[in-house]
Parts: structure tokens; sequence; C-alpha cells
């Protein structure tokens, strides 16, 4: 078993990973149905995370993705363990194994209890390659019903205002908040005017428009209480 994503490492916030099952001989395995469960390994107790169920990578016959989103980093003493359980020509198989999950560069994952007393993580998805203009923006949102159910949570908003701290916390024209796109993935437009550091200000709003978390930047506040960072 080969595990990997683009960067080569598992961080806090939205991971994509990849995999493919290999037979001894080192011939890959084209036939495989998987499924995975991440679980944090804590002092006093046991969670999981966000999660995807696990497809074939597109254009790829023996290679298997899905998402992890990891709202927290691991430790010595309080570590991460991914249960891998796939099924080959209908015998199953499964691996556990203690990953490494390490604190992202940047806040690009948001875990946080809403004006409706519910748990939410919200994490970044788009741009992974950030550019003067006008980004693809993606995130997901997902609430937390208990240690290890996270449904998607459907038809609410997420209201975004990027700022430039180091620069009179000047924003930038022309971004679009995200709304749930087909895939149940948040998607909109984020401009991003020239390089350097940007905090993405969001407010999180519930179907009918009631504000669950976040406030707007105003003259008098520089910056809401939920927002991912992005540097480029």
């Amino acid at each position: 078993m080969e595990l990997y994503t683009l960067n080569g490492k598992l961080q806090t916030g939205f991971n994509n990973i990849f995999f493919q099952i290999k037979n001894t001989d080192g011939t890959t395995i084209d036939n495989a149905t998987a499924f995975w469960i991440p679980e944090m390994n804590m002092m006093s107790m046991k969670h999981s995370c966000p999660y995807s169920a696990i497809s074939k990578a597109k254009n790829s016959t023996s290679t298997y993705m899905g998402f992890i989103v990891f709202q927290m980093a691991g430790s010595e003493s309080e570590y991460w363990e991914l249960n891998l359980n796939y099924s080959i020509n209908g015998k199953d198989y499964t691996i556990k194994d203690r990953i490494s999950v390490v604190e992202a560069n940047r806040r690009v994952v948001e875990s946080f209890q809403g004006s409706d007393s519910k748990r939410y993580i919200l994490a970044m998805v788009e741009p992974t390659a950030p550019k003067v203009a006008i980004n693809d923006m993606k995130a997901v949102l997902y609430r937390m019903d208990g240690m290890m159910n996270f449904p998607v949570v459907d038809d609410f908003k997420i209201v975004i205002d990027p700022r430039m701290p180091g620069m009179a916390n000047h924003s930038s024209p022309n971004n679009t908040d995200l709304v749930q796109g087909t895939d149940k993935m948040y998607q909109g437009k984020l401009s991003l005017t020239m390089t350097g550091y940007w905090k993405i200000n969001l407010q999180l709003l519930d179907s009918i428009g009631t504000v669950i978390k976040g406030e707007k930047v105003t003259e008098t506040n520089e910056g809401s209480s939920i927002y991912f960072e992005l540097e480029f």
C-alpha cells in the first residue's frame, strides 16, 4: 500500500489523499473497493474528522483517492490513526496505522461553535495556487454531530472579505460569496489584487440568512473571529 499527497505531507485542513494497492510482485490492484476512518487518539477521548468516500482517481485505473479534513495536528502523546478497509474479489483486508498530521503554515481550517450552539468545521479547498487575479475559491462545511459523525451542511452561505492587514487592511473588488455547488462544496470568487499576506475574513450564514459565526469588517473591527490565510 502506498499513500501519498501532492505536497508529500498530511496537514491540518483539507487534504486530497491518493493510494495504490499492490500485489507482492509489485503489480497494482484495479478492482478494489475501500473505505477509511481517521481517528484522533487523545489523552482522554477519541474522535474522528470529516472525510470523503474513496473512489478511483480521474484518468487512472489503479489509483484511489479521497479527502480528509484534519481539524487539529498530532503530537507525540495525541496522534492520528488511519483505518483503511478494502475488499478484493470478495476478500476483506484492514490496515490500521499511525499517521503524522502537522500544522499547516497558514490558517486553512476553522472549528467553532455557532450561535445555534452547534459545532462546525469549515476548511478551505481552493485556491491552492493563488495568483493576482480573480481566483476560484472552494470550501467544505461540516457539522460535528458527536465524536465520529460529520454530516455536510447544506444551503448555508459563506461571506468572504479578503484584507491585507499589512497594507492598511485594504480589501479587493469583485469578490463573490461562497454558495453550495452540486458537488456539495461551497464555491465563489476570491479577488487578490497583489502578492503578499491576505486574511480572508469569513461569516457563516444559515439558509435564512442568520449569522452563525463571524463578524463584518468595519472601521472599528479589523477582522472576523473566523478566517483563512493566504500568502503568495
